[in-house]
């Protein structure tokens, strides 16, 4: 189950408050900016910046290749 479009709406990055990339193939939300990930846990954001994880150039360009809905336009 996906994460509800209301959710996706609101969604902002807790470090720099701006928009996220939602890739729901793979349960994370991405800050291109920074290049910060986070993980869902059971269709639940983990928005902690202790657990998310920052991103080198390689996995950036991956991502950036994927699916995704942009976060936070609510």
């Amino acid at each position: 189950m996906p994460i509800s479009e209301v959710l996706i709406a609101l969604i902002v990055c807790p470090e720099d408050k701006g928009e996220m990339w939602y890739v729901s193939g793979e349960s994370i939300l991405y800050n291109p900016r920074i290049r910060r990930k986070y993980k869902i846990e059971g269709n639940i954001p983990v928005l902690l910046i202790d657990e998310s994880v920052i991103v080198d150039e390689l996995e950036h360009v991956r991502i950036s290749e994927l699916e995704y809905q942009v976060t936070g336009l609510g």
